[in-house]
């Protein structure tokens, strides 16, 4: 098997397509000598191109086609013939084998890893003819682990604390050696969570075992129930990990924990309790590259796409995105700010804490050590010639006052808020004593938004609504609709729901809305000027994603309020 010629080089490839600066790709050159790691890798790690911009450069580089290995199920054949620790020490997923053609595809990182090719086949024993495609190291790794199954066995791990035996089956097949099963169990808990697409992992202390459960789309899940015996060695390890204090048993505290699984970088923020049976521990998994989606990835719909373009478009003023816990805010703000970072703008943060280190963003935590809260942090970032500024939440009367000024002085401002709806944000403001003048002026527009489960396409089953639920979703009694429901199947861990999406409601602020907030206006009377330019209530576009056939009508009434639909 020969490698192909590179010609020209990744990086001359990609600085001649505009995809990196000459001074991004000096850095990355400097960066490769003194890590040895593959000028590709490093130009990712550094954060200069995407995974996906790799891939494609890589394949055009090396003439040869890449593959998306998230869209591919390998052919358990090929998997067959390579055993996953090789394939892991080779950076290779097998895809296909044609015993016929005697054709073998495999996807590489490194075609040009001439020790791999020979490794490989050595391995086969036969002759193939080879098709390559091009793929990321951390797409392979990925894959790897999907398509060979988790390496670590947690029933064998259990068996291994209870016992003292050892199950030889359940180690990794690294080199790095033996491994306490603790040390192990945790490992394969957080593993386990990645793997199942969580958000955040619970670890619940009762009087005689300990609750182990997942949020998944959004909703808890019990994953495992073990001997309270196991919880003191648990919870060492998890302090141990995410830089807490471990004699410290009486007062909240917090961590964090960066770990590489299946070759993505992950932070888990880590919070621990004290409750009656000892200490609570939730850990939210921040997976980088599903908090960062393009605006178009967002869900929103053509109307309320173009409606959030016009929003960001304004040279200055405060754009507000409102929502409980959990529902997104976060992931769209990010989106916003990804669109907005270019070269010629400088975009600062302020959080409590970072959740997505951004290139190229001046991102900064609040730090209780040396008493700068929100308010301070805005005075300083001031004074760094900022032009947009993120501020993590809006909290009391001196953060909504130094926001507003941000936004006043020519800053476009983006911030959180927690009130139900988009107009309801307004009376909130109006609590935390902001004047009805400067509020007027100076509001670019409020996003209300929810999340709201994807019913599982292998297994929802169709049905005929009621009357009840034609009046919801204000359908005619004469139209003829057929709705969805879920049932639950192997795909969806027979939950009915596979994935969420957003619901959202975008009040984009006018001249007539900015007289009415100025006046004092109920919401009452902001809600009938706005629905006459266009704005229309969560529960309209959660309606409309039920008739799309997207979610249920039970999943939308759990999340958004239905009952004025039918008053």
């Amino acid at each position: 098997m020969n490698a192909p010629a590179i010609k020209p080089p990744l990086g001359q490839l990609l600085a001649a397509r505009g995809l990196i600066t000459q001074d991004q790709l000096h850095i990355a050159l400097l960066e490769q000598r003194r890590s040895g790691n593959p000028l590709g890798k490093t130009l990712v790690m550094l954060g200069f191109v995407s995974e996906a911009v790799l891939r494609e450069a890589l394949s055009e580089n090396l003439g040869q086609q890449s593959i998306d290995l998230s869209r591919f199920i390998a052919d358990p054949a090929a998997l067959y013939r390579v055993p996953k620790e090789l394939a892991k020490r080779l950076k290779i997923l097998p895809l296909a084998l044609d015993a016929d053609a005697r054709k073998f595809t495999v996807a590489m990182a490194d075609p040009n890893n001439l020790a791999a090719h020979d490794q490989l086949r050595q391995q086969l024993k036969e002759p193939f003819e080879w098709v390559i495609k091009i793929a990321t190291e951390s797409d392979i790794a990925h894959a790897i682990d999907r398509h060979y199954g988790v390496e670590l066995s947690i029933d064998g791990l259990l068996h291994e604390i209870e016992t003292g035996e050892i199950d030889w089956a359940s180690l990794p097949m690294a080199t790095t050696g033996y491994s306490q099963p603790v040390v192990r169990l945790i490992d394969a808990l957080l593993a386990d969570a990645v793997a199942q697409g969580a958000s955040d992992i619970h670890f619940e202390p009762e009087q005689s075992f300990v609750r182990i459960r997942y949020r998944i789309d959004g909703v808890l899940r019990q994953i495992r129930a073990l001997h309270r015996s196991y919880w003191p060695a648990m919870v060492v390890r998890l302090k141990v990990i995410s830089g807490m204090n471990i004699a410290e048993t009486r007062a909240p505290q917090d961590g964090r924990i960066s770990l590489t699984l299946a070759g993505r970088a992950l932070d888990f923020r880590v919070s621990a309790q004290p409750i009656t049976w000892g200490e609570n521990i939730v850990l939210r998994i921040l997976d980088r590259q599903k908090g960062l989606l393009p605006l178009e990835g967002l869900g929103l719909g053509a109307d309320n796409l173009a409606r959030l373009r016009l929003m960001i478009a304004r040279p200055e003023g405060l754009l507000l995105v409102t929502g409980p816990t959990g529902s997104g805010k976060t992931t769209t703000l990010y989106s916003i700010l990804n669109h907005l970072n270019t070269p010629e703008i400088n975009v600062m943060t302020l959080e409590d804490p970072v959740e997505y280190p951004l290139a190229q963003i001046r991102q900064t935590s609040l730090n209780e050590v040396v008493k700068m809260d929100f308010a301070t942090g805005i005075r300083s970032m001031l004074r760094q010639d900022p032009d947009v500024i993120l501020v993590g939440e809006i909290r009391d009367q001196e953060t909504a006052e130094m926001a507003f000024r941000a936004a006043m002085t020519g800053h476009q401002v983006y911030s959180t808020l927690h009130t139900p709806s988009a107009i309801g944000a307004i009376a909130r403001l109006r609590n935390l004593g902001i004047e009805a003048e400067i509020m007027a002026g100076n509001i670019i527009g409020i996003v209300a938004q929810r999340l709201v489960r994807k019913l599982c396409p292998h297994c929802c089953t169709p049905y005929a609504p009621d009357s009840l639920e034609r009046r919801l979703l204000a359908v005619q009694d004469e139209q003829p609709i057929t709705l969805l429901r879920a049932h639950g199947c192997n795909q969806c861990a027979h939950t009915g729901y596979r994935g969420r999406l957003a619901v959202m409601e975008l009040l984009h602020m006018n001249s007539d809305l900015a007289e009415l907030i100025a006046q004092g206006a109920s919401a009452r009377e902001i809600t009938r000027v706005a629905s006459a330019t266009g704005f229309r209530p969560m529960t309209d576009y959660a309606c409309r994603r039920v008739l799309q056939g997207e979610t249920s009508l039970d999943e939308i009434a759990r999340v958004v309020d239905l009952t004025g639909r039918v008053a």
